[in-house]
């Protein structure tokens, strides 16, 4: 899913999260934190997610072969999907899980100790430092590759590695957010109530982050259009051509970030032979890879087909 770039804010991530999580377990081990487990669970279940990416991005560069002749690159699209399962079962679930048992609990002297949230404003503080970088280093780099804005970058990217890595460590972000202020109204009421209440919303959004990876990545994998931007190239390459009575029924399906495949029905005119067809059908197809290097595999239909749609 990724373009080249997309390795280097995968390992960025790695690394900030494998740290973050060590770190915070340390502090929930000393303080009780139910909050802070449940971002060390997140950071951790982060760290994984970039392996499952890395792996995922690894696959999808398999060359085709008799079995998938177009090619792997859809297994990009599969493992993202499972990253949002992980989120969503293991950082989700389990933070749901921890905010509920910690409401349900009496009390946690732990959490009230002024030496002990010394432990949970240093961890946060460098985890949201942490987490601050790693998140421009995705930006960056999903910037590079989509120069537009953010907003229309995101809901038009195939980059399912970029999405992935832009909206954990912005979601990471937010949970710490969200840690820090509920340890905080815990330690000024001296009441557990707000831990626990903290760990419950980190739960929700992570599920929510989940819901949309999944939502996503799930168009990509069952197979979606190349931007309407995309086919209005082709149609515009298409009616340079007089010798067409008429075209139509062009679809396109992403086979991965940078592969897209294109087919359509072309009908030319009675009068034109076989071996006059045959240098503008290639003609065309030099044309649509040369607007658009990103389609790979090129069908053109050469027959009567009815009224085309052009």
């Amino acid at each position: 899913m990724a373009g080249g770039g997309s390795k280097l804010s995968v390992f960025a991530s790695m690394a900030a999260n494998l740290g973050i999580a060590i770190m915070k377990f340390i502090a929930a081990f000393f303080t009780g934190s139910s909050a802070m487990l449940s971002e060390g669970i997140h950071s951790l279940v982060d760290t994984t997610n970039g392996f499952l990416l890395l792996w995922g991005m690894k696959k999808s560069k398999v060359l085709p072969d008799k079995q998938h002749p177009f090619g792997h690159g859809k297994e990009i699209y599969f493992w993202s999907f499972i990253v949002a399962i992980f989120i969503f079962a293991l950082g989700g679930g389990v933070a749901l899980y921890e905010g509920i048992k910690h409401l349900l609990q009496s009390h946690h002297e732990a959490v009230f100790s002024r030496k002990m949230m010394f432990w949970n404003y240093g961890v946060l503080a460098g985890s949201i430092l942490f987490e601050g970088i790693s998140l421009w280093i995705a930006w960056k780099e999903f910037r590079k590759l989509h120069p537009e804005g953010f907003v229309d970058a995101l809901r038009k990217s195939k980059d399912a590695v970029s999405i992935a890595v832009i909206v954990e460590n912005g979601a990471a972000v937010l949970g710490l957010l969200i840690a820090l202020a509920g340890i905080s109204l815990t330690y000024y009421f001296h009441n557990p109530v707000f831990d626990g209440w903290a760990s419950i919303l980190i739960g929700l959004l992570l599920s929510y982050v989940a819901f949309f990876m999944a939502k996503e990545t799930k168009h990509l994998l069952i197979g979606e259009s190349a931007d309407e931007e995309e086919i209005e190239k082709v149609v515009a390459i298409l009616k340079q051509y007089p010798q067409l009575e008429n075209f139509g029924n062009i679809k396109t399906m992403h086979m991965g970030p940078n592969d897209i495949m294109l087919g359509a029905n072309i009908n030319f005119k009675d009068d034109l032979t076989i071996r006059q067809i045959e240098p503008i059908v290639k003609e065309i197809k030099e044309k649509i890879v040369q607007t658009n290097p990103d389609i790979k595999h090129i069908f053109l239909e050469t027959d009567s087909y009815g009224q085309a749609n052009e």
